[in-house]
């Protein structure tokens, strides 16, 4: 998405000067990408030498989208240089490093920004709006459902993400989507977490309990035929030329069997938090739903608010044994909403809808203003404010460190209950969660 953009709608902010990656194969294909746009090919780095990297060609930002545990480094090391920047969620994965990005934030010339797509989503900021507006009241509950379906959601089961380690489990990796959203909705700061969940569907030992035989290593290698998660990668032409033929440069596999070992994060996580204003929120997580989407339902003293969103309704066979190269299952319909594909739409259609229901009055359904291009327009709207700065904007879109800090730490307090049983309190890491208090 960066890259496209800095070589079209925003190259008049400037040019990659250089790319940082532990895998030369992938830097070339992007380098090609580059050229092709009539530009000078980036200069070329090994991951062990960004630092060198900073110094020789002193850039005027940085953009992070490495492996979630490795952002902090990034980070640090070009804000303790000066240098801007710019990183995808999350913006760590531990309290640790979130301790090292704030050390680095006050003593930095430089600003750090952490982008979150799902904020300018017409209909997540219609929902923002209504309950600013106070359509509802005041906010004393809210719950929050999210469904991976058996292609996005197996998706993180195959790739570097299964070892919590790397990612921190979906509750930082994809969650920490979910809990921006959520503080961002109701504008007040999570205090206290509990947490409940487990390894249910997928991993080795899940295989073995429900009878489904000796498992190869990798995707590649069961049967299309009768396996609904074989993965092709030589099959889907950037699948193939970013992993499948960068494999001998570092040994990385990009579609590990979902029930072969090694998995070391959770597949279904339920969350109880608390929010110094007062209202609480329950949360959901699946990754191995037949269906793709959420649910919110937003409780206030003058009513209710409701949201649901089908991103995908079934996943056709055909789809996840990779026949379909339009409907492969690597296709993210959060990341590319416009190549989403479905099944049967009669009972589960696609598409978004906000109910708005006061006390004593029937429900209404609220319109929501679409864009044009991805995520209605979203995208469009991110890239202007991550590249030309943010504008003045009511609903204040714009993400800086500490939204950063507060959504992952949110999951972060979960991994920590989720491992001792007990509700954490996000105040005992003593981490600024305010502006007052990151002062």
């Amino acid at each position: 998405m960066y890259i496209n953009a800095l070589l079209t709608t925003h190259a008049d902010v400037g040019r990659p000067v250089a790319l940082c990656d532990t895998n030369s194969v992938r830097m070339a294909l992007y380098n090609t990408k580059i050229t092709e746009h009539g530009q000078e090919a980036a200069a070329t780095y090994d991951a062990a030498d960004f630092g060198r990297l900073l110094d020789e060609q002193r850039p005027d930002g940085v953009i992070v989208t490495s492996p979630d545990y490795t952002h902090s480094d990034y980070i640090c090391a070009a804000l303790d240089r000066d240098i801007d920047v710019i990183s995808e969620k999350p913006m760590t994965t531990t309290a640790d490093r979130i301790e090292s990005i704030v050390e680095s934030v006050r003593r930095s010339k430089g600003t750090l920004v952490v982008t979150f797509n799902y904020r300018y989503s017409p209909r997540n900021s219609t929902l923002r709006q209504l309950i600013a507006e106070g359509a509802i009241g005041d906010v004393t509950s809210m719950h929050f459902e999210w469904v991976l379906d058996t292609s996005h959601g197996a998706d993180y089961f195959r790739r570097w993400h299964r070892e919590k380690s790397n990612s921190g489990g979906l509750l930082v990796h994809k969650s920490t989507h979910h809990f921006d959203l959520i503080n961002w909705w109701l504008d007040d700061v999570p205090q206290t977490v509990f947490a409940l969940g487990g390894l249910r569907f997928y991993g080795d030992k899940n295989a073995a309990e429900r009878g489904l035989g000796a498992r190869p290593l990798l995707s590649r290698d069961t049967d299309p035929a009768t396996d609904p998660f074989h993965l092709d990668l030589a099959a889907d032409d950037k699948l193939r030329r970013l992993y499948l033929d960068a494999e001998h440069v570092d040994g990385y596999h990009r579609d590990q069997d979902v029930f072969a070992p090694g998995i070391t994060i959770e597949d279904n996580l339920s969350l109880l938090v608390g929010f110094r204003g007062g209202p609480s929120l329950s949360y959901s997580l699946n990754a191995h739903a037949p269906w793709e989407g959420y649910r919110v339902g937003v409780n206030g003293t003058a009513g209710r608010l409701e949201l649901e969103v089908i991103e995908r309704s079934s996943v056709p066979a055909a789809a996840v044994r990779g026949s379909n190269a339009d409907v492969a299952p690597v296709v993210d319909p959060s990341a590319q909403p416009d190549e989403a594909t479905s099944g049967d739409e009669e009972l589960r259609p696609v598409g978004a809808r906000i109910l708005l229901q006061k006390h004593w009055e029937s429900a209404v359904e609220v319109p929501i203003p679409e864009g044009a291009g991805s995520h209605g327009g979203g995208d469009a709207m991110l890239l202007d404010d991550v590249f030309r700065g943010a504008t003045e904007d009511p609903l204040r879109r714009a993400a800086g460190y500490l939204d950063g800090i507060r959504s992952v730490l949110v999951g972060v307090s979960g991994n920590q209950s989720l491992a001792t049983g007990e509700p954490v309190h996000l105040s005992d890491f003593g981490l600024p969660l305010t502006e007052e208090e990151a002062v």
